[in-house]
């Protein structure tokens, strides 16, 4: 079973902990959620707001996160894992310089 939350607006929501893997959000308003620990594994984020958002923790292994705005660094150096993500090339340039060792593979 797939979740679709597709521009749904959960701006402030509390998904601490979630498993959200493998769902589809493209278009939705995160803007300040907060996904600490969640599994957000092969999670579709295209054009999403993630402003604000908390990754601390989340395991974005897989995640499409081409096109997502509000997007910083800042907030992808306290994810768990972005093994085999897509990012815009700006922000995936960052992270190579900054924090490789989120792109390598899981142990």
């Amino acid at each position: 079973m797939v979740i679709r939350l597709i521009e749904a607006n959960l701006q402030r929501a509390n998904l601490v902990g979630a498993n959200l893997q493998g769902a589809n959000l493209v278009g939705a308003n995160l803007e300040e959620a907060n996904f600490l620990g969640a599994n957000l594994e092969r999670v579709n984020f295209q054009t999403v707001n993630l402003w604000r958002a908390n990754l601390e923790g989340a395991n974005l292994e897989g995640a499409n996160l081409w096109g997502v705005y509000g997007l910083t660094i800042e907030q992808l150096s306290k994810v768990k894992s972005l093994y085999e993500a897509k990012l815009d090339p700006v922000l995936m340039e960052q992270v190579k310089e900054k924090y490789p060792h989120l792109l390598e593979e899981p142990i």
